[in-house]
């Protein structure tokens, strides 16, 4: 069976020396992994966390948006997107989607501001570009930040620029296993302005300004005032010394993934398969997607041929944790026929039967 997800891991020749030298929190590894993604990306407002879930908090606190806040977001999305911000006391608002892209209708977010929102996040669902300019235009006219969240979208593009690089206030990245780049566990920020991306050093590390935390005998100076609330979320040597490797493949990997999205298309031209659609991009393809009349049997059909099939991510509003649970035709419509084909750099041209 050709799997749906599979991590990458690179050589790693100087892991055991990186082990044993005891430096092993964020350091010059970590670092060199973020210049990596700043080159990736052509921005230098890039940081590197311990987490996905990090990421989200330090992008809210950056922006202030505390507890009791609405936030807009898709309902189609995987949990470890939709969590954090239940987790940060702020209430869920769930808008629908477009069933062409699974990414966020800009005229349900419309329909769903109010006075209390302060923020929607924008979720690229599998990789698949939504209505990027549409969503920010919506949130600058509101005066709301836009939060990308490219869980699964790393590498992907639109209008010709890396998501991450689309004027988005804020863009966060997953670093999980069976992402592209991964670290084993980690996120992405990437922010618009370089105030916002100097503030959120010091929230990201419990608001310490590093540079004077210290006096001259190394302890610590009392003249250094912490005026921040901050998290532990820096990213490890160890993290960061596997992303600097993994950036070395991604641009391979990803048109590999590319590659084979093409093969599916020709596969499945002219059958009842309809692929999934990208708004004015063009994804990563995490995965190739498909909308199909029976889902359930489109998934034992793609099985039986050696594929590993699946839905991937359900309805997030069925779950009583984010207290709103209203209907969403979109997202019913959406999760009804949404089926992933494996599409990774693992999969073989003879997989396809070519």
């Amino acid at each position: 069976m050709v799997p749906l997800y599979k991590p990458f891991m690179p050589e790693l020749p100087e892991l055991i020396k990186i082990l044993n030298s005891g430096d092993l929190s964020y350091g010059t590894y970590a670092k060199q992994f973020e210049d990596s993604l700043k080159n990736y990306f052509g921005t230098p407002y890039v940081l590197a966390v311990n987490s996905y879930g990090s990421a989200v908090s330090v992008a809210l606190a950056c922006r202030e948006i505390d507890y009791g806040s609405d936030v807009i977001v898709s309902p189609m999305a995987c949990l470890a997107s939709t969590q954090p911000y239940a987790v940060s006391g702020l209430k869920i608002v769930w808008a629908d989607i477009d069933v062409d892209t699974g990414s966020l209708c800009p005229e349900s977010v419309r329909k769903k501001i109010t006075c209390k929102t302060k923020a929607i996040v924008h979720n690229h669902f599998c990789g698949y570009p939504g209505h990027i300019d549409e969503i920010n235009s919506i949130g600058r006219k509101n005066g709301i930040t836009v939060i990308d969240d490219g869980i699964e979208c790393f590498g992907t593009l639109y209008k010709d620029k890396k998501i991450g690089n689309c004027g988005t206030d804020i863009t966060i990245f997953s670093l999980s296993p069976i992402r592209i780049p991964n670290t084993i566990d980690g996120g992405i920020i990437v922010f618009k302005n370089k105030q916002e991306y100097e503030k959120s050093i010091l929230i990201r590390d419990l608001g310490i300004d590093r540079s004077n935390f210290r006096d001259g005998m190394g302890e610590i100076n009392i003249n250094c005032d912490i005026k921040l609330r901050g998290f532990s979320a820096v990213m490890n040597n160890i993290s960061g010394y596997i992303g600097r490797e993994q950036m070395k493949s991604v641009e391979y990997l990803i048109k590999k993934q590319r590659g084979n999205a093409a093969l599916w298309d020709d596969v499945l031209k002219n059958t009842e398969y309809r692929p999934l659609q990208s708004a004015e991009g063009t994804p990563n393809y995490w995965v190739y997607g498909i909308r199909t009349p029976n889902k359930e049997e489109a998934i034992k059909h793609f099985r039986n041929k050696g594929f590993y099939a699946s839905g991937v991510h359900g309805n997030n509003s069925i779950y009583s944790v984010f207290g709103d649970k209203n209907e969403l035709k979109g997202v019913n419509e959406f999760n009804a026929q949404f089926t992933a084909l494996p599409c990774g750099w693992w999969v073989d041209e003879i997989d396809y039967g070519h």
